[in-house]
């Protein structure tokens, strides 16, 4: 239900560059959107040290399993610039209404949000995991929209893109 809502979204439908992930410990898995839409191009990140991505076009034959087990695209794929993404599909262990995510502490999207005001970000998660609110610190930036199996929504806090 999830990628349906994702897929119907103008939004979506609009954007020809996605930033996307990899699923991990029970995050939502997009990957079906992603090979239902080879048209589009898709972006997965490779992280750095300082809480810094990179992002290679998505090559399933040749991702390579980072040292804290994730899959990461191959360094060798070309690199697409950071100010390309029109859309951000954001993984996290939750989410509250406002946008604010819990992630796995390494600060890489909200360091890549703060970076790249132009683009769309959605946080994606399931229902049961929204929250009402989530602790969040300065440096933290929410989401503009949210998505789960029970539709899409603005987020309360959004800062604009």
């Amino acid at each position: 239900m999830i990628c349906r809502h994702i897929e119907v979204w103008p939004v979506f439908q609009e954007a020809t560059v996605i930033l996307t992930y990899l699923s991990m410990r029970g995050e939502v898995d997009l990957l079906s959107l992603v090979e239902k839409y080879p048209q589009k191009t898709w972006l997965v990140p490779r992280t750095l040290p300082q809480s810094r991505m990179l992002f290679h076009p998505y090559d399933p034959g040749r991702l390579v399993r980072h040292q804290f087990g994730m899959l990461e695209p191959d360094p060798s794929l070309p690199v697409i610039p950071a100010d390309q993404v029109k859309l951000v599909l954001t993984p996290g262990l939750s989410y509250d209404l406002h946008g604010w995510r819990l992630g796995y502490g390494g600060g890489f999207y909200d360091r890549f949000l703060s970076e790249q005001r132009t683009c769309i970000s959605i946080g994606v998660t399931y229902q049961a995991l929204l929250q009402k609110n989530l602790p969040h610190l300065e440096y933290d930036i929410s989401v503009q929209f949210l998505v789960t199996e029970d539709g899409i929504k603005s987020s309360s806090y959004a800062t604009p893109g």
